[in-house]
């Protein structure tokens, strides 16, 4: 117990700097809207989108690769950490070569029809995205380390501190400068100082320059990280790296198609009027908005795994692994149900985070995808077993199943369902890998998961959600008395059950 006890301590340290970074994400969407025109603000969602892939071509799962073969028996932590990082820092300098080398052809292309941008704006936006990747990149290995060496503390620390610069800048640049500008209380010298950098008609620079800097300011808190690091070229570690990391990378690759798809081809796949009086990309909105609800579940399984993929290679070698790693298993998949319910019967109260009441016809997606994460979370877990027995490949073939699910799943549903069909397919996609993880780790590194049980926790709770669906009370405050009693009255019957059968396996 005092193990799970500090795998807890740890999660919540992580979590603190991802749920603040992601909320804070969140509360930046209405301050961009109001000061960029929409094509400005899709200028913006485009690029850090194809960011988030490229994210995963410049890392090339090498921090997972840290953490297996720095955690092998008799390994050299210094030399592997110096390989690693040469590794990151090489790949990432010939990606960033290669895209400012086509950089121009690109931009070319995606200013074609936009009457705001030219191609020369665009090229400096890809500039500041590529040096964002890179940074990301050559303190990703620094940041695993404090991670292995179990320094929580001032992992969260350095990027909360990147959080609040990122903001701070922000609001300095994009609403700060600005009002400044307009304002009478300066000369116009001044003005005309601040003019000569500052331009207040390309506020969409000032976003990725906001990020870049923030970035940059890392490097001096993470000195004692990057202590002794050399560049190493190990060939004797660079074969075996590799065959670890690739899958690592294909799975994370088809993971971004997972997760990103349905909205890159929502607009596509839509018929016209499916939703009458609506445009399709008033349909994007509201998909786009209500999935941010489900955040909720999205952070707390990010927070996990922060501290629990280093915590699952430092116990591989004890003979009571499988029993720990099953106990996790069941507290994990009772904490997200628990913000399942929490955020599925308080729908009323979680969806004032929208703001606009636009967007509240969609909510009916919120529990299908809050409950996806769930089960995305569960491969998570059980995603352990390939990594510990080196039978990554396994990984590869999850997980471009599930991109293949998810391909044509969309095909199928959008234009039958809308964005349920969305929603639905991403729920398919998640509970099917984590089934087909769970019957092939069954098969070669065997945990005793209490599969019934959990599964029966689930579906209650999902019954519950599905009958809340048909009960409404017109009085807030009986809304939320009776939904948290329900979940209350639902945790505590499983607490009592638990307490009563401890030790006895569904």
């Amino acid at each position: 117990m005092s193990l799970l006890k500090k795998l807890a301590g740890q999660t919540a340290l992580y979590g603190l700097s991802s749920m603040i970074g992601r909320a804070i994400n969140f509360l930046l969407v209405p301050v961009y809207t109001s000061l960029l025109l929409p094509a400005e603000y899709g200028i913006v969602t485009e690029l850090y989108a194809y960011a988030a892939f490229f994210n995963i071509l410049y890392l090339f799962g090498m921090e997972t690769t840290y953490f297996r073969f720095a955690n092998k028996k008799d390994a050299d932590e210094a030399h592997i950490f110096n390989h690693v990082n040469t590794q990151v820092l090489f790949g990432s300098f010939i990606i960033s070569a290669v895209i400012f080398l086509v950089t121009p052809s690109i931009a070319g292309h995606l200013s074609l029809g936009n009457a705001q941008k030219t191609a020369a704006d665009f090229t400096a936006y890809i500039y500041y995205i590529v040096l964002i990747l890179f940074t990301d990149a050559a303190l990703a290995i620094a940041f695993a380390r404090l991670r292995m060496r179990n320094k929580a503390f001032w992992f969260a620390s350095v990027k909360l501190m990147n959080i609040g610069v990122t903001v701070l800048l922000n609001i300095i640049l994009l609403w700060g400068i600005p009002l400044l500008l307009s304002s009478d209380s300066i000369s116009e010298e001044t003005k005309r100082f601040i003019l000569s950098w500052y331009d207040p008609n390309d506020l969409v620079s000032y976003i990725f320059i906001s990020n870049l800097v923030a970035n940059l300011l890392q490097l001096p808190f993470l000195i004692k990280a990057f202590a002794g690091f050399k560049f190493v070229w190990d060939t004797y570690l660079y074969k075996p790296m590799l065959v670890y990391a690739l899958p690592l990378m294909v799975m994370g690759l088809a993971g971004m198609i997972n997760e990103m798809l349905d909205r890159l081809i929502l607009r596509e796949l839509l018929p016209d009027n499916f939703y009458p009086g609506s445009t399709k990309l008033h349909a994007l909105g509201v998909y786009g908005a209500c999935y941010k609800l489900s955040m909720f579940m999205t952070l707390a399984i990010q927070a996990f795994r922060y501290a629990a993929e280093p915590f699952f290679f430092s116990r591989a070698a004890d003979k009571n692994s499988p029993q720990l790693f099953a106990d996790i298993m069941k507290w994990f998949v009772l904490v997200c149900l628990l913000i399942f319910l929490g955020v599925s019967l308080n729908i009323n109260i979680v969806k004032q985070f929208l703001g606009n009441k636009a967007f509240w016809e969609g909510l009916a997606i919120v529990p299908i995808l809050l409950l996806a994460n769930l089960f995305l979370g569960v491969y998570y877990n059980l995603a352990i077993w390939f990594k510990l027995t080196d039978k990554t490949y396994w990984g590869i073939y999850i997980s471009l199943f599930g991109a293949a699910l998810t391909v044509a799943g969309n095909i199928i549903l959008i234009p039958l369902m809308g964005y349920m069909g969305a929603a639905y397919v991403t729920l398919l996609c998640y509970a099917s890998m984590a089934i087909f993880s769970y019957l092939l780790g069954h098969k070669y590194y065997p945990i005793p998961y209490q599969t019934v049980k959990m599964g029966m926790w689930i579906i209650s709770a999902s019954f519950l959600v599905y009958l809340s669906s048909f009960v409404h009370f017109e009085n807030a405050v009986n809304n939320l008395l009776i939904s948290n009693s329900i979940i209350v009255v639902w945790l505590g019957i499983i607490l009592l059950l638990e307490k009563r059968f401890n030790g006895l396996k569904a």
